[in-house]
């Protein structure tokens, strides 16, 4: 995931590692030789397009909807075709309400019109105070739920590992996530939810339990799943 930093100083560009404590829960009963954080990828301003969400200071807010805004209206200014030129209308009114345009609800078509604009507030815009970057395990944790993502949890003797993942993803979609081999030949996921796993002290113990759930490829994957892929290789 690409994180675009706007107008905040002292953030790295590069990739950083997102610590989980549930993660060092399943880790400490798993006792696995390597442990695998999700990693997110801060880039500057001028990848700002690229970026899966955009982070930026409260104070930041009005001047990245005047970006918005003078893009808005040079387009305007172009006498775009009709169905443009309205969508562009709405999104001028937004803007001047000092509203993102992530938030004011497309359709598929309106996303359609407007799949090469460069506009920054139809991505996720996570505004924060200054004092949220002296804790960045939180503060990139509160980026991922705020922008739509999840993850799941793989655990065995050589890695406890998690992996970012959309909310709504499917089984089969989040076994691509790990290897192409293991979608391509998905037979049914093996589940057990992260409470489930943690109570019953382990893998073994939850099975025995009787928390193991088989799910097939149009399984919506939860938060903190503890999945098992069985496929054909």
């Amino acid at each position: 995931m690409k994180i675009g930093i706007f107008a905040i100083t002292g953030l790295t560009p590069g990739r950083h590692n997102v610590k989980d404590r549930r993660l060092d829960e399943v880790d400490r009963l798993v006792k696995a030789k390597k442990k695998t954080y999700i990693q997110v990828e801060l880039t500057g301003e001028d990848a700002l397009f690229d970026a899966d969400a955009v982070l930026a200071l409260k104070d930041s807010k009005t001047d990245l909807i005047l970006k918005d805004l003078e893009f808005v209206e040079t387009r305007l200014g172009r006498n775009p075709p009709d169905q443009e030129k309205a969508l562009l209308e709405r999104f001028k009114d937004a803007l001047e309400k000092e509203c993102f345009l992530r938030d004011i609800g497309l359709s598929a078509e309106d996303k359609k019109i407007i799949s090469g604009y460069s506009l920054i507030t139809l991505k996720p815009v996570i505004l924060i105070e200054k004092e949220e970057l002296e804790d960045t395990d939180n503060l990139w944790s509160r980026v991922l739920k705020e922008s739509g993502f999840i993850s799941f949890f793989t655990a065995g003797e050589k890695e406890t590992r998690a992996w970012l993942i959309k909310q709504g993803t499917i089984a089969w979609e989040a076994a691509g996530v790990i290897h192409s081999d293991i979608q391509k030949g998905f037979i049914r996921a093996e589940i057990i939810g992260f409470d489930d796993f943690i109570q019953a002290g382990g893998e073994s113990q939850a099975k025995q339990a009787g928390k193991l759930r088989l799910k097939q490829k149009d399984y919506i994957m939860q938060d903190t799943d503890l999945v098992n892929f069985r496929f054909n290789k």
